[in-house]
């Protein structure tokens, strides 16, 4: 079953143009199903994988008669493209020879579409990310009623542009995306994982992807051998989401020296397992400025990590599952935020700059109130911005503090 995502039409959008189109991100985030389905409304259409060593083989050692075979297409896709360690210099001939032939090919690793690829191919390519699912897609799939007032009420807000209406929500339809939000948060958004029918099936399902990970990103395409300590440092930042990492608990658990560590963060970045974010800083002298947070890519594989899918009433950790989940719902909007913290723990869980325009977002998974925490208030009283955001699960206000607007939405509208 094919789920809808939002990048085919971005993808529709530019087939018409000369450049290369490359799609990144996580393995099996849905980049081959999308790309097939994008294939089978297209005549003279071509389908390839570099999981294919002969069409590798040939694409690598024998360019100019790879160019000959598809000669005759006018698109071609190029499917698993890290695989190709001459890839971004022989996609540069293909280019230049054949100006009629459109590229688009994706692969699961930044660092070999980034380094190996697209160096080679400045002003030639568009880079789109595809990620696992976001909480649009997955209510899409989930519920067709519901994704259509999901629409509307998404019409009244919008963080790009920082155009807040006024959004109102009955509780029963609040309930119901609260419950459709415990699900994504508990199980992520891997397009297999969502197909899959048990509990059981949905475990080895993401049992089954994070082991492909360490075989193919780590080993085959990486060439890293010591994913032993690799895994006892994912393992160590899954347990601390949402916290600041010390560095050296970090190495003492897995054992890396600190350039090591740096190097393998920065590794589990550009293979979409986890990312770190920086802190939101002004004023050096009372603001922490070193220390990042991180956050995984899916929070169902981070579950998995842990070994821990029970409801989120029972986890001492949801508060910061609803953080992983704004951070992955800022991510698939291309927007990278910060966190804020000062030396007196005065702290905000996000803050996003958009257009120049500050916008602090605080996570609250219980709030019965309109009131604001201690240290949201400092952030405004010193930054003043224009707008704020507090999430949470139960309130819809808009309230005015000084010159600040602040909106009291849900979770689910990020």
């Amino acid at each position: 079953m094919y789920i809808t995502r939002k990048l085919e039409a971005t993808i529709l959008k530019y087939l018409d143009t000369k450049e290369i189109l490359a799609i990144v991100g996580p393995r099996q985030a849905g980049k081959t199903t999308l790309l097939k389905q994008i294939q089978s409304h297209l005549t003279r259409a071509v389908f390839l994988t570099f999981e294919d060593r002969e069409e590798l083989e040939l694409f690598e050692q024998d360019i100019k008669n790879f160019a000959k075979k598809y000669s005759n297409y006018k698109y071609i896709f190029i499917d698993e493209f890290q695989y190709s360690k001459s890839g971004g210099k022989n996609l540069k001939f293909l280019y230049d020879i054949c100006p009629e032939l459109k590229i688009i090919i994706s692969g699961s690793s930044a660092v070999d579409l980034t380094i190996q690829a697209i160096k080679f191919l400045v002003g030639r390519v568009f880079v789109f990310h595809l990620y696992q699912l976001d909480f649009e897609e997955y209510v899409g799939f989930k519920d067709v009623g519901l994704f259509n007032l999901y629409k509307e009420f998404k019409n009244d807000f919008n963080l790009i542009t920082a155009e807040i209406n006024q959004l109102t929500v009955s509780i029963p339809v609040s309930k119901q995306f609260n419950r459709i939000l415990e699900e994504f948060i508990i199980w992520g958004g891997y397009p297999r994982v969502i197909l899959s029918e048990t509990t059981e099936e949905k475990k080895l399902v993401i049992k089954n992807i994070y082991n492909t990970y360490f075989l193919r990103d780590i080993r085959d395409t990486l060439g890293l051998i010591d994913d032993f300590k690799l895994s006892k440092l994912i393992k160590a930042l899954a347990i601390q989401i949402g916290q600041l990492v010390e560095y050296n608990e970090l190495r003492t658990i897995s054992d890396y020296d600190y350039l090591s560590l740096k190097k393998y963060l920065n590794v589990l970045e550009k293979t979409f397992i986890a990312q770190a974010i920086k802190p939101f800083f002004k004023n050096k002298r009372n603001e922490i400025i070193k220390n990042p947070k991180v956050y995984f890519f899916d929070t169902g594989l981070r579950n998995y990590i842990i070994n821990d899918f029970n409801i989120l009433e029972n986890r001492i950790d949801r508060g910061f599952l609803y953080e992983n989940f704004i951070f992955n719902q800022l991510l698939k909007q291309e927007i990278i935020p910060n966190f804020w913290r000062t030396k007196s723990k005065a702290e905000v869980d996000f803050v996003v700059n958009i257009d120049n325009s500050i916008i602090p977002i605080e996570s609250k998974t219980t709030v019965n109130k309109i009131q604001l925490t201690k240290s949201y208030g400092s952030f405004i009283e010193q930054y003043k911005p224009a707008k704020g955001i507090f999430l949470n699960n139960a309130i819809f206000q808009h309230k005015k503090y000084d010159r600040t607007d602040v909106y009291f939405l849900p979770h689910w509208i990020i």
